[in-house]
């Protein structure tokens, strides 16, 4: 059975349905690159797993960035995520949405032409600041949906709507590949658009993932994994407008069902 490594933070980008105070029971990861600052949580539920067996979970993902002198943050433009061999994604079987669909779509109007194709949502702030002009704080809820899978790559796209400065859709494509890299098994790259114009940075998100569906009369779940050695891991790399660019890796433990 064909499988793919879970899309961990993405984020992007892949920052899950899980509660929302899911993440903030993990300890976040903080790193600095120049001026920015950024915070990245996650977790997952269950924690107790199969050692063998990929067992279905909820993935709840979160980031935060901001600058340390105060000042508007560069736009994201790409997080590049590689995840753990031990986590699985499996869209197969399951609703599919395009790009088209979504552009010019305010959130209930998206839900409404590719509501079967959701696997998550989430939240994001994005702050807007033109030329000699206060900061505009935006806010709009995300929601993930699946893209289907082609030629051995899974695309999701996330979909966000803003009001400011004018109305308009961002929808960012994620496309999810195996690779064979040590511990990791997939590489995603989130590639964010432009956000009016270039004036607008993302400074939070949350997702939340907990999609589960029938598939040939079988109850399965788009995301899951196993315990093998206590741990699953990621590592992401964003890069930003400026051309600045920030590393992390996260690891969260795991207990093995007896």
């Amino acid at each position: 059975m064909r499988r793919f490594i879970v899309v961990g933070t993405v984020l992007a980008a892949l920052a899950a349905s899980v509660p929302a105070g899911a993440a903030a029971a993990e300890k976040p990861v903080k790193v600095r690159a120049g001026n920015l600052e950024l915070t990245f949580n996650g977790g997952f539920k269950p924690k107790r797993l199969s050692k063998a067996r990929f067992d279905p979970i909820a993935l709840s993902i979160s980031g935060r960035i901001r600058t340390l002198d105060g000042a508007h943050p560069p736009a994201l433009r790409e997080f590049t995520l590689f995840t753990d061999r031990n986590g699985t994604i499996d869209v197969r079987g399951y609703p599919t949405c395009r790009s088209g669909q979504l552009q010019a779509r305010d959130t209930s109007s998206a839900l409404r032409v590719c509501g079967r194709a959701l696997i998550g949502r989430g939240k994001t702030h994005v702050q807007v600041q033109f030329a000699e002009q206060a900061p505009i704080p935006v806010r709009s809820d995300l929601l993930v949906l699946n893209g289907g899978t082609r030629g051995g790559t899974t695309t999701l796209f996330i979909h966000a709507y803003i009001t400011v400065p004018t109305p308009a859709a961002i929808v960012t494509r994620v496309k999810i590949k195996k690779v064979r890299k040590g511990r990791y098994g997939i590489r995603s790259i989130a590639t964010i658009p432009r956000i009016a114009g270039g004036a607008g940075s993302v400074t939070f998100f949350s997702l939340t993932v907990n999609k589960k569906f029938r598939r040939g009369g079988k109850r399965v779940s788009v995301l899951s994994a196993r315990c093998r050695d206590r741990k699953l891991q990621a590592f992401g790399t964003a890069r930003f407008e400026d051309g600045t660019r920030a590393s992390a890796g996260v690891v969260r433990t795991c207990a093995q069902k007896r």
